[in-house]
């Protein structure tokens, strides 16, 4: 089996990606694990880089970043065939700003051991990858994979704020909560209709979150092998209740909130107003439009090999 490593730096405050990679190194060669690597130049980059990889015959592929980097690798492998997908399996250390897929198995960044160990124990499960089916601005239908999670309206415009305050706050929750703040005068509603479970529903949304995993804790009953999505529906939040909401989601009980519906389901189809934020897998998504059809999601159960916590 041929092994290759993608490694996206991290710029985050003033910690040196050197450092951090000297000590990925040492432990994947206290654990054996030989690996060719290629450095990825930005998160666009690592579907080109898989794609490489795949084509020259390797059979491992260690994704060392985060969410969105997981997400790209996810994309490329799910645009190859069947046998092709059968063959190749991914891992990852996790080396992003958010580390939520990672963190569903229990890796977490701080313990760069347990990620390596898991690889070289090469415990793989086959897990589901979302689909988002849309219409792009060029009025083309298009399909774009994800691992965690979907998020439209409040939340999808969180996600950028989230990535740069993390950059100042460590705590992902911390830095989650600064961002609902500095988003608190912003638009806060869309009315949007969604067909569910063969139901139809209208409500002016804050947020939805369609999960395969975590959903970034909106979604924390969601798991990745059962075929089906978690969908969380915020609507008709008043100010009070927002703050409410946001101390029930650091304390990890969010479908406590009065204000949130909880669904589950195969697939979902939502209609937005235009300019509607999206974001997959925690990175702003700008190609999708809303205003031109509903978008759809899915689910292709058991779609992709990957290793798991040892």
């Amino acid at each position: 089996m041929k092994t290759g490593l993608i490694y996206c730096p991290k710029q985050e405050g003033f910690k040196s990606p050197k450092k951090r990679w000297q000590k990925i190194a040492e432990s994947l060669e206290m654990h054996g694990i030989k690996y060719d690597l290629v450095q990825s130049e930005s998160v666009q980059s690592v579907e080109r880089l898989v794609s490489m990889l795949i084509h020259n015959g390797y059979d491992d592929i260690i994704i060392c970043g985060g969410d969105a980097a997981l997400c790209n690798a996810a994309n490329c492998l799910m645009r190859e065939e069947k046998e092709v997908r059968e063959r190749v399996v991914l891992s990852v250390i996790p080396n992003g700003i958010m580390n939520d897929f990672a963190a569903f198995w229990g890796l977490t960044e701080k313990d760069i051991n347990l990620a390596v160990e898991s690889i070289a124990a090469r415990r793989i499960r086959k897990i589901d990858a979302g689909c988002l089916i849309y219409t792009n601005k060029e009025g083309q239908k298009q399909n774009r994979y994800f691992l965690n999670c979907v998020n439209i309206g409040l939340v999808a415009g969180i996600q950028h704020l989230r990535k740069e305050t993390r950059k100042i706050f460590w705590s992902r929750k911390i830095s989650y909560v600064i961002s609902f703040v500095l988003l608190l005068f912003q638009r806060m509603f869309w009315k949007m209709e969604y067909t569910i479970n063969y139901e139809t529903e209208q409500h002016s949304v804050m947020t939805m979150c369609i999960g395969s995993a975590l959903g970034f804790g909106q979604t924390p009953n969601a798991v990745p092998y059962n075929g089906m999505i978690d969908v969380t529906v915020v609507h008709n939040t008043v100010l009070t209740q927002i703050f409410s909401g946001i101390g029930l989601f650091i304390r990890g009980k969010i479908l406590n909130h009065k204000n949130i519906l909880p669904y589950r389901c195969h697939d979902i189809t939502i209609k937005a107003p235009k300019n509607t934020p999206v974001s997959i897998d925690g990175h702003s998504f700008s190609d999708v439009d809303t205003s031109l059809d509903p978008m759809k999601i899915i689910v292709e159960q058991e779609a992709i090999n990957f290793i798991i916590e040892k």
